[in-house]
């Protein structure tokens, strides 16, 4: 396929995402007007605190935003796209793997380091930008991912940033790992590390350094924490406890959550991939009415939502249709971006096309940064 051709079927699949949600959720079509206006006053208005949401594990439009998708994502239709901007066409040019997609959308720079390697990002993060550029104390801004790979996630190996400027990482399941006691089962289903390859299954670790996390900074016993996790079904469910906490206790203005369950597909069952939307689509809006509840965030933090990429169309004979990401295609590369909070206008669609990269130079006019080295830009239209 030609790169005509792939902008053509992106800009296809954009026009599709916002005819669908201007008749299914009432969104207007943004205008070049707007995005002018905007564009003016760029820099002006500073967010005081962001959180920004991988969707992670990648979900195709036929089980989303199309009409027949609808029925996966009701809390995004009803309740937070009518309340956002959204955007219908967030390209991604990079490597489709999770660790260095996400890792991408975290320094704006296409990483290209081993997705199945513990390898820090080779740019600055947004965190490093933010903390060094703010002077800001390591408390201010944290991660909670998946841990096959992503305890490298915060900082990066660049000489000028690097060790002890990045954020906090915490990897809710080496915490469970580490509560567990000796021989018990009641939390295999939360410690599956890894779904896109049998070769990559990093023994999980637990200790003392995590007993300590819990303590100290989430105050949570023991004892308790087992407990609550015992009526979880899901790792990303195990997640936003986490992050519920984070939020309470240290109230970080920069705070990166990477959801994982949809990536189940890999096992190649269709209904646990669309149960893994599902969920995906609860967790992102019970972490906005989390945001709307806590008094240090409700009314001044800006909730960024995306998929780090899609996954393979059912009619490429190179892949695998929802069960992969492997063939680079269209509909692998072209996903969606949804900002929602103070200042945001809402229930606006834009056509738009956007870059992944983009997201970095974005926060940084939000927060007030400079991502030098990112190769993105900002984002007008939600600043």
């Amino acid at each position: 396929m030609t790169l005509s051709s792939d902008r053509e079927l992106s800009c296809r699949l954009a026009t599709s995402r916002r005819e669908f949600l201007r008749e299914a959720a009432g969104v207007a079509l943004g205008s070049a007007l707007m995005r002018s206006r905007l564009a003016h006053a760029a820099g002006n208005k500073r967010k005081n605190k962001v959180i920004v949401v991988t969707f992670g594990g990648g979900a195709r439009d036929q089980e989303t935003f199309a009409p027949e998708g609808q029925e996966n994502v009701p809390n995004m239709m009803r309740e937070l796209i009518p309340r956002a901007t959204f955007f219908t066409q967030v390209v991604n040019h990079g490597i489709l793997g999770h660790y260095v997609a996400t890792a991408s959308l975290a320094t704006g720079v296409y990483e290209t380091i081993n997705n199945f390697a513990s390898l820090p990002p080779e740019n600055p993060t947004a965190f490093e930008y933010y903390r060094k550029d703010l002077r800001r104390p390591s408390s201010d801004a944290w991660v909670v991912a998946p841990s096959n790979g992503f305890n490298r996630i915060g900082e990066s190996n660049n000489r000028s940033y690097g060790p002890g400027l990045g954020a906090r990482v915490i990897l809710p399941k080496y915490l469970l790992r580490a509560a567990m006691s000796a021989g018990s089962t009641d939390y295999e289903h939360l410690l599956r590390d890894n779904y896109e390859t049998p070769y990559y299954t990093p023994e999980l670790a637990g200790g003392e350094f995590e007993l300590e996390q819990l303590e100290t900074i989430l105050k949570l016993s023991v004892e308790d924490f087992r407990a609550h996790a015992r009526t979880l079904s899901s790792p990303d469910e195990l997640s936003l406890y986490i992050v519920r906490q984070l939020m309470a206790q240290m109230a970080p203005s920069l705070l990166w959550i990477t959801m994982h369950d949809i990536d189940v597909a890999h096992a190649g069952a269709f209904s646990l991939y669309i149960e893994g939307i599902r969920r995906t689509d609860r967790l992102c809006a019970e972490l906005w009415k989390c945001i709307e509840s806590y008094p240090e965030y409700k009314g001044k933090t800006t909730l960024l939502v995306l998929p780090d990429f899609g996954r393979d169309a059912d009619g490429d004979s190179g892949g695998n249709g929802f069960q992969h990401h492997r063939t680079g295609d269209t509909l692998s590369r072209t996903t969606w971006l949804m900002a929602i909070g103070p200042g945001i206008r809402e229930g606006v669609v834009y056509d738009t096309a956007v870059d992944s990269i983009d997201l970095v130079p974005t926060l940084g006019a939000m927060l007030g940064f400079s991502p030098s080295l990112a190769r993105g830009k900002p984002i007008a239209e939600i600043l």
